[in-house]
Parts: C-alpha cells; structure tokens; sequence
C-alpha cells in the first residue's frame, strides 16, 4: 500500500487555514469596533482567502477519495489542479498584500501583534501550497494523463 504524502500536507493546510482565519476575524472585529468603520480589504481578503481554502480542500480531498473514477479522467484532473494553483495565488497576493500593509502604518499592541502572526502563519500557508501544487503537478506528469506525456508502446500479439 502507498503512502498518500499529500495527506498530512493537507492537515497542515486545513489547520494553518482555521488558524488564519480566526486571527484575522479578531482583526476585523477589533477594527470594526475601535474604528467604527469596515475593516481595510486586506484584512478582508485574509478572511476570504481560509474560507475559500476550506471549500477548495474539501473538493481536494473527497473528490479523488470518493469518487477516483471522475478524478481518473484528464478535465477534472486539470481542474483539481487549477483550483489548488488558484488557491496557490490567493495565498501568495494575500500575504503580500497583509505584509505591505502593515509595513507603512504605526501598529502595535495585540492585535497587531495577531495580524502580523496571521502574515506569517499565511507565508507558511503558501509555501505548503506550492509544495503540494508541485507534487500534484509531478504526479499529473507521472500518470501520463495529458501534457507532455509520452504515448505508451502498444504491442499487438496474435493469438486466442
């Protein structure tokens, strides 16, 4: 039996997620209430980008469990990839975007404290991304399912 590499990697992602998004809902919320008005975009697409990942995980993860026999095919093959290489970039422009951010602007106390965590826990958030991006990509390119792949050599024999 094969180990699945992928498995833990996507543990990490779902924990890393869960522990992003709560660190910039307490952003947001802090914002809200000192500031009385909406939180600023990037604290706002730092919510998105976890909720986004919990959704496209599930996809990642129960479509090839449950159902292999859609996942076998080359279309939903490349749309797994995608979704994972999009989810990818949301993890990257996010933690930039944060980073930038938070570079220009006066900040201390806990909760910048909690949004500066939350850009770093996001950076390590991508680089698992790109990790599992490359493997799924090196097995895509393994399988033969498309994209540079090599026919394979079919032999005819006569007989039965």
């Amino acid at each position: 039996m094969a180990v699945n590499v992928l498995l833990p990697i996507r543990g990490l992602q779902v924990a890393m997620s869960v522990a992003v998004l709560g660190m910039m809902a307490y952003v947001a919320s802090w914002w809200g209430s000192h500031w009385r008005q909406f939180s600023p975009t990037e604290i706002n697409f730092m919510i998105f980008s976890p909720v986004w990942t919990l959704l496209a995980l599930a996809a990642l993860v129960i479509v090839p469990w449950k159902m292999p026999y859609v996942a076998q095919n080359k279309v939903p093959k490349m749309a797994l990839l995608g979704i994972e290489c999009l989810t990818m970039l949301f993890w990257f422009s996010g933690f930039i975007a944060l980073a930038v951010f938070l570079s220009d602007r006066i900040c201390f106390g806990t909760v910048c404290s909690v949004a500066k965590a939350g850009t770093a826990i996001s950076a390590f958030q991508w680089a698992a991304f790109v990790a599992s991006f490359i493997l799924q990509v090196m097995a895509f390119m393994k399988r033969g399912s498309g994209m540079g792949s090599v026919e394979p050599k079919v032999e005819m024999h006569q007989g039965v």
